[in-house]
């Protein structure tokens, strides 16, 4: 009898009970607490995994389980367990495409050509205004079943191309009706800091006045959003209106995150350390000197390959330097329709390692356990470790490093949001207690 088949055996009085015993598998816990911190990706090559009452109530290596009594047993064929993915950073509601503009782009025409023809964001407001709640859950459930598709079973959400109280609403309504639909978790934020309408052409104060007056306590008031964002730029909101909204969002209760230094170095990423921010987003021109108010804040830095690699950009965030301050780092496919139309997790961590020199470990703890922290969920997400959820995913693959090697090469055998399975495995491998 093998030692999987020990601890399988359900004919043992003493058997410890669980609803689902996932077994036969390697684990990448992504657990660098209470793993061995010399294993990479807090792996362990022949692992148990069981769950209870849709947490993880055991996890370790074969030879150490208990004997178990299980309503349902997966066999992993020697593939890998990871905990599910998190896409921390998405725009994935909005009305329109902006495909038309690509094709512009690639012919030569700037962006000041395409925005006087009304391009732009200034077309995705338009559209979105224009869709009903309807139109923007069709769409946006499309987006996000493909994220699903990949093993994603949290996802943060922002508003943004409303600028209006009326359609910013509708879109945070329409987050909501996803999470219901999908079951999966979703994180809503509140970005009406995005752009100025153009109704408030250069007049950014007045239109913040009402973002913060108007728009923000009937955000607050209903219990519309999880955070608070804003694109802390020059084409966006100063540091000075940034600080301004900041301070607002905190009367409410409600954690911020920012749009940081993508285009400028306006010390977007220091103010929001100050207000101990869930995350910075972006950063490519972030200040190596601003490093250590990250890390005091324990705010996680956002990398978002999506939109370097789409908007061709060259200059490269601070990686090394985030990593030798041992700030975390989140990665994310920014999925939007105007710099960033992505909707792959795992291209997004491809991305990371080939632009901006990640290793395929920090690019699976970026979408993991680091993405976790982003949105304030690292106490019950990204790890497989007993008490957190058991948000799982299984993969027919030799090693984790796959996941960011190849590009549409691997697909989860099995998928679990809180215990329960959302993806049939493509081969038998469910046996009932």
């Amino acid at each position: 009898m093998t030692i999987t088949d020990t601890v399988i055996n359900q004919n043992k009085a003493d058997a410890h009970r669980c609803d689902l015993l996932i077994h036969n598998v390697s684990l990448a816990t992504m657990d660098y607490e209470t793993s061995d911190s010399a294993s990479p990706y807090g792996q362990l090559e022949d692992g148990v995994l069981a769950v209870t009452a849709g947490r993880i109530s055991w996890v370790g290596a074969a030879a150490e389980a208990p004997e178990f009594d299980a309503i349902e047993q997966i066999d992993g064929q020697q593939g890998w367990l990871t905990p599910a993915l998190i896409d921390c950073h998405t725009h994935l509601i909005y009305g329109g495409s902006r495909a038309r503009e690509f094709e512009m782009r690639l012919q030569g025409y700037s962006y000041q050509e395409i925005s006087q023809q009304g391009g732009g964001i200034v077309s995705t407001v338009r559209a979105t205004r224009a869709a009903s709640e309807q139109e923007l859950f069709a769409s946006g459930l499309k987006r996000l079943q493909r994220l699903m598709a990949e093993g994603v079973t949290t996802v943060e959400i922002k508003s943004g191309y409303g600028l209006d109280w009326p359609t910013e609403q509708r879109m945070l309504k329409v987050a909501g009706q996803l999470a219901e639909h999908t079951g999966i978790e979703i994180k809503r934020t509140f970005l009406a800091a995005h752009a100025v309408p153009p109704e408030y052409k250069d007049r950014a104060d007045d239109y913040l006045d009402l973002v913060i007056n108007e728009m923000l306590p009937q955000v607050a008031e209903h219990n519309l959003a999880d955070a608070v964002d804003v694109f802390c730029e020059g084409i966006g909101f100063s540091h000075a209106q940034t600080e301004r909204l900041f301070k607002a969002a905190q009367q409410y209760g409600l954690p911020v995150k920012g749009h940081m230094e993508q285009l400028s170095d306006l010390k977007g990423s220091r103010l929001a350390a100050e207000f101990n921010a869930l995350s910075v987003d972006h950063l490519e021109y972030l200040a190596e000197e601003d490093l250590p108010a990250l890390k005091a804040a324990n705010t996680v830095a956002v990398l978002l390959p999506g939109a370097f690699y789409c908007l061709k950009e060259t200059k490269l965030p601070p990686v090394q330097a985030l990593f030798e301050h041992q700030i975390p780092v989140a990665v994310s496919t920014d999925l939007n329709p105007g710099t960033s139309p992505i909707a792959s997790l795992l291209l997004a961590m491809n991305q990371s390692c080939l632009l901006f020199g990640l290793t395929p470990e920090q690019a699976l703890a970026g979408v993991t356990c680091h993405a976790a922290q982003a949105l304030g969920l690292q106490d019950r997400k990204g790890q497989l470790q007993v008490g957190y959820q058991a948000d799982l995913v299984l993969w027919s693959i030799d090693h984790p490093s796959e996941l960011s090697y190849a590009i549409n090469m691997h697909q989860p055998q099995q998928i679990w949001v809180n215990g329960q399975p959302r993806l049939n495995p493509s081969v038998s491998n469910t046996t009932g207690a």
